[in-house]
C-alpha cells in the first residue's frame, strides 16, 4: 500500500512539474511592449456617438450571464432556455450567454443571435467578454499578468471577435487605472455589473484619450434569483434587432449602461410589470457648443463628468440637462438619476462620452508595439534560469542515485 501511495505522489509531482514547465514556456514566449504615452482627446470637433438616435429604437441587452456549464464547475444554474425566456419577459432584445470558454449555439438560427463568451481562466480574474465571437481562444496567462500580458491577450482576442470588452476591471484589481491609461486594441469596458463599479478605470481610459464605451451587464449565475436578473443592462440604439446592426451601434458607442431600480425582495412578476415604466433617453445632441441630454420624464439630477472623472456640473429636477462645453474639456459623459416610486434615487443611466477629435473615425486602435530587443533579453534570461533549474534537478537525481549505489 505504501508503495502504491508513493508511486501516486510521484505521479502527481510529475504532473505538477509538467504543468509548471508549460506555464514557464508560455511566460518565456511573452512579448514586451513599448506603450504610447497617454494623450487626452484633442481637436476642434466634438464626436457625439448619439448624433442620429431614434427614441423608438432603444434595445435592451445583456451580454454577461452564466447558466450551468462544464458540469457545474463554473458556478451557473438553470438552463439556457430558462435564461432566454426570463430575459424575454423583462423586455430584452439581446440575452447573450457568456459561458466561460464556450460559445453557445442556443438560438443560433435567430437573426439577433450574437455569439458571446467570457475568456480567461487565470487565478486573478483578468477576464474579457467577446461579442460577435467567431472562435474561442484557449490561451491565457493563468498565474500572474502584468500590462504586457494583458495587451498580448487583447491582441490575440482581436482577431476572432467583432467586439472585445474588458470584463469587470475592478474585480480583484484585475485592470488598474494605470493599465487603462496605456492598454489599447479593445472596444468596450464592463463598467457596470451586479458586483462591481469600474468608473475610475473608465475615466482613466477616457482621460488618456481612449475612445472606450460603456457596457452594463448582470453578470449573474442563477436565472431563478430575481436579485441578480434584470438589474444592470445596456441599451443599444439600433434601427433593427438584426445582430449586425446591434453590434455596429454598440461598437460605435450608440448605447448606454443602465442601473435599473429594484426594491428589496422584488419578485419577477413585479420586475416584469415595471419594464414599461423605465425612462427613456429622447435626445443627445451638441448645439452651439452646448451638450443637451433630454429624457421622457423629469429626472432627479443630471451630472456632467469630465477629465479625470471630475464632475463639471450638476443640474436638478429637469427633463433636459445641458452643459456648455469649455475649451479645457476633452470629454464629457453624463449620468442621469431618476426618481423611484418612493421619491428616492432610482434608475440611473450612464451615457457614453462626447469627446474632442479631428474628424478621423474614432477607435481604440492598437498603439503598443513589441520591443524585440527587451523581449529577447527577457527570453534569454528566462531560458538561462530554466536551464540552470533543470541542471540542478538532474544533478540532484544523479547524486541521489550515486549515494544509493554506494549504500548497496
Amino acid at each position: 500500500m505504501r508503495k502504491i501511495l508513493k508511486w501516486f505522489l510521484k505521479l502527481i509531482l510529475w504532473i505538477l512539474g509538467f504543468l509548471l514547465l508549460v506555464e514557464m514556456i508560455i511566460y518565456f514566449l511573452a512579448p514586451i511592449y513599448d506603450f504610447q504615452e497617454p494623450e487626452p482627446f484633442s481637436g476642434d470637433q466634438w464626436y457625439n456617438p448619439y448624433h442620429d438616435i431614434d427614441t423608438g429604437n432603444w434595445r435592451r441587452a445583456n451580454f454577461h450571464f452564466h447558466t450551468e456549464r462544464w458540469a457545474g464547475v463554473t458556478s451557473g444554474s438553470g438552463t439556457e432556455e430558462e435564461c432566454y425566456e426570463q430575459f424575454n419577459r423583462l423586455g430584452y432584445t439581446v440575452a447573450a450567454l457568456s459561458h466561460y470558454q464556450h460559445i453557445t449555439e442556443f438560438q443560433k438560427d435567430s437573426p439577433y443571435y450574437i455569439p458571446t463568451y467570457e475568456h480567461g481562466f487565470g487565478i486573478r480574474k483578468k477576464h474579457q467578454i467577446l461579442i460577435g465571437a467567431r472562435d474561442v481562444l484557449w490561451f491565457d496567462y493563468s498565474i500572474i499578468q502584468n500590462i504586457n500580458h494583458k495587451q498580448h491577450i487583447l491582441n490575440l482576442l482581436r482577431d476572432d471577435s467583432e467586439i472585445v470588452a474588458v470584463a469587470h476591471p475592478d474585480w480583484e484589481n484585475g485592470y488598474t487605472k494605470e493599465d487603462m491609461k496605456y492598454l489599447s486594441n479593445y472596444d468596450l469596458m464592463e463598467v457596470l455589473d451586479n458586483n462591481w463599479r469600474s468608473f475610475p478605470q473608465w475615466d482613466a481610459a477616457l482621460s488618456a484619450g481612449k475612445p472606450v464605451y460603456m457596457l452594463g451587464d448582470d453578470d449573474g449565475h442563477d436565472i431563478s434569483d430575481p436579485y441578480v436578473v434584470g438589474r444592470r443592462c445596456t441599451y443599444i440604439n439600433s434601427p433593427t434587432r438584426n445582430s449586425d446592426d446591434l453590434i455596429r451601434n454598440l461598437k460605435s458607442g450608440n448605447a448606454f449602461g443602465a442601473d435599473i431600480y429594484m426594491r428589496e425582495n422584488e419578485p419577477f412578476e413585479e420586475k416584469e410589470q415595471q419594464v414599461q415604466w423605465i425612462p427613456k433617453i429622447t435626445d443627445v445632441r451638441i448645439q452651439n457648443d452646448t451638450l443637451w441630454v433630454r429624457t421622457d420624464t423629469i429626472a432627479m439630477k443630471f451630472t456632467f463628468i469630465g477629465q479625470d472623472g471630475k464632475p463639471r456640473k450638476v443640474q436638478y429636477l429637469t427633463d433636459a440637462g445641458w452643459y456648455k462645453l469649455q475649451p479645457e474639456d476633452t470629454y464629457i459623459r453624463t449620468e442621469v438619476v431618476f426618481f423611484s416610486q418612493y421619491n428616492h434615487p432610482g434608475t440611473i443611466f450612464y451615457l457614453n462620452p462626447v469627446f474632442r477629435y479631428n474628424g478621423d473615425p474614432p477607435s481604440n486602435r492598437l498603439t503598443a508595439t513589441i520591443n524585440w530587443e527587451r523581449t529577447w533579453i527577457f527570453r534569454v534570461m528566462m531560458f538561462g534560469s530554466l536551464a540552470v533549474g533543470l541542471w540542478l534537478i538532474f544533478r540532484y537525481q544523479w547524486r541521489k542515485r550515486g549515494i544509493k549505489k554506494v549504500g548497496a
